[in-house]
């Protein structure tokens, strides 16, 4: 319980967390959020580290001055090309194996599979629809190498995927994070961009539940 106390406290004054980063480690503070997308992205076990909502945030910083938004922009969509790469070649090798497997430790079953269902529906497209996705954006790469899509392919569609959500995420708080409304209801806004960013999740098992009742 206090585990998700914490969480949501992070993400209602993530501002303040996030001035409090720039400020204690400056330059280094691109290299941490690298390592924050990269992770997100890249290793499967790790969907419910924050996205959207911090892309938006840095957005902010920069746009107050606090960082650099070429910087970060070119930065973070590194991370996530680099990330996504590691994650379809995770699935390329081990995922064969674990899909089918009943028990597999530190792997969501539940998730991958829905992952697995959004693929089939979409295609390619899913690797860039997914990027929009929370915990879809981070088993899409994973079952895409499981899958037949070969890498070449893979990669047009994750390039474009990773610097177009990194992009719209983080100059969408550039442009609008410091609107007087943001800037004064920050941890809400916050919380509309993960509401809005896991409704296709609910609507998807809503429609699921229905289908089966």
């Amino acid at each position: 319980m206090d585990l998700i106390l914490y969480v949501f406290d992070i993400f209602i004054h993530l501002d303040k967390h996030l001035s409090m980063i720039i400020q204690n480690f400056g330059v280094w503070t691109y290299l941490i959020f690298f390592i924050v997308i990269f992770c997100e992205t890249g290793l499967v076990v790790t969907p419910i580290l924050p996205g959207d909502s911090l892309l938006f945030g840095l957005g902010y910083f920069a746009a107050i001055g606090a960082l650099q938004i070429e910087i970060l922009v070119a930065a973070l969509a590194c991370a996530s090309i680099c990330g996504d790469n590691v994650n379809y070649t995770i699935g390329r090798f081990v995922g064969p194996r674990v899909f089918y497997q009943e028990n597999v430790r530190f792997l969501n079953k539940e998730y991958l599979s829905r992952a697995h269902q959004f693929y089939e529906k979409h295609g390619g497209k899913t690797i860039i629809l997914a990027k929009y996705v929370p915990i879809i954006r981070t088993y899409a790469p994973f079952v895409a190498g499981i899958g037949s899509m070969t890498y070449r392919k893979y990669l047009t569609f994750n390039v474009i995927a990773g610097i177009a959500w990194v992009s719209t995420m983080t100059l969408s708080g550039y442009f609008f994070g410091d609107l007087p409304f943001v800037r004064n209801n920050f941890g809400v806004v916050v919380l509309a961009i993960i509401f809005i960013s896991i409704l296709p999740g609910i609507i998807h098992y809503i429609r699921q539940r229905k289908e089966i009742a």
